[in-house]
């Protein structure tokens, strides 16, 4: 039994199935600013044989630092501050030559430190035990990348240009794998945003980030394909990404967080996963579209959190077993088991037993459908959802709320 709010235990989905890595142990090693760790991140239990990496370089030193993620594939679009920077690259000339000269002095290694105790001399000691990449988006210090680079951090330091900075994270949304933290320094070179809305298949993109902790790695490839979707569940618990952007520039660990750039130079997405049956790039990559990756972060910046649309329902998925099991009138679509008291799924007149077909027209085949599709509505937003009652079809209108009212 789930809803759009609780971890996703159905199989049979129609995309492929991902799986994050788990970190190896390894014995404590010292940092080594702009060199690279020759550690390989372990995968673990593919669901359908494939694997896809949250692509942060997470390594352990001493002591256990991991997080576990599975993830099943399933789509969402949206709107992270603009830079005044107005320069266009030249798509004669090598692009990807003039995208890194633009961006790569906003792309920013991300060094995640934690205390523990020294397994040899028992003492507490704070070591670095792993990398991630961020995007200043605004030139007071602010900068987005991923929720799962900086969860479980202790302290972050951020290296800009040169210079080590003390980070500090104003918000983090697991729920959409997206965070916010700041610098205390102003003048920043903010990069300029673009907008995922008009991407087609076949543009060239530039992935910029630090993988395996070698900083400002520049790759090359084009969008392979548009409105990917996966639903994760982790320790943070379950994570929606939608409608994200495939790529074969390579993307490694340690890629997470960092940019992703049009022939332009503007950012128009943040790189966050990649498929792979070895944990290493097998050209095929992910990011979060920057249009949805703007809103959460804005909203992030102002209040601290970001919230979500929320419908309020536990369903299951039907198939020919819970059809037989339940004398369903249809094989398909997914029978609500649960609703939360007071929720907008009760105050528009759905009922337990209840067989939902379509929500905002799009058909529903799984809970991962019903997640997928209330979080590409809004808050306060009034869509339609097709039930089957008994042997009536019928229609009601459900008011989204917030989730955050239930934190």
């Amino acid at each position: 039994m789930t809803d759009e709010s609780t971890p996703v235990e159905q199989s049979a989905v129609p995309e492929p199935s991902f799986v994050a890595y788990q970190p190896p142990v390894v014995p404590p090693a010292p940092r080594r600013r702009g060199g690279f760790a020759l550690l390989l991140a372990g995968i673990f239990g593919g669901i359908i044989g494939a694997a896809v990496v949250v692509a942060a370089f997470v390594f352990v030193l001493g002591y256990p630092a991991t997080r576990t993620t599975t993830q099943t594939a399933v789509t969402t679009p949206a709107p992270v501050e603009t830079a005044v920077e107005t320069s266009v690259v030249d798509r004669d000339a090598n692009f990807a030559e003039q995208v890194a000269s633009k961006l790569t002095p906003s792309v920013v290694n991300i060094a995640i430190e934690q205390t523990g105790i020294d397994r040899f001399t028992g003492k507490t000691v704070t070591q670095v035990v792993g990398n991630g990449s961020g995007v200043i988006i605004r030139a007071d210090g602010y900068i987005l990348t991923n929720n799962h680079v900086v969860e479980g951090a202790d302290a972050l330091i951020v290296t800009v240009g040169v210079e080590d900075l003390p980070a500090k994270i104003v918000g983090a949304d697991p729920s959409t794998d997206l965070a916010v933290i700041k610098v205390d320094k102003s003048g920043l070179p903010a990069a300029q945003l673009g907008s995922s809305a008009g991407l087609r298949v076949g543009e060239p993109v530039v992935a910029i980030g630090s993988p395996f902790g070698l900083e400002k790695t520049v790759t090359s490839g084009i969008i392979s394909a548009l409105g990917r979707s996966s639903i994760a569940q982790s320790g943070s618990g379950i994570t929606a990404y939608t409608s994200l952007i495939q790529t074969d520039a390579s993307i490694n660990p340690g890629n997470s967080g960092g940019a992703l750039a049009d022939a332009d130079g503007k950012l128009i997405g943040i790189n966050t996963l990649i498929q792979s049956t070895s944990g290493q790039s097998a050209g095929i990559g992910f990011a979060i579209p920057v249009d949805f990756a703007k809103s959460i972060a804005d909203e992030i910046i102002s209040t601290g959190r970001a919230s979500h649309p929320f419908m309020g329902v536990g369903t299951v998925t039907i198939d020919e077993s819970v059809a037989s099991q339940y004398g369903l009138p249809v094989s398909k679509g997914v029978l609500v088991q649960s609703i939360a008291t007071g929720s907008p799924a009760e105050k528009a007149g759905i009922r337990q037993g209840d067989i939902i077909e379509k929500i905002a027209g799009k058909d529903i085949a799984s809970v991962e459908d019903v997640f997928t599709t209330i979080r590409s509505q809004k808050v306060g937003q009034t869509v339609p959802v097709e039930i089957v009652r008994g042997t009536e079809h019928t229609t009601l209108q459900v008011t989204l709320g917030s989730d955050t009212a239930r934190r």
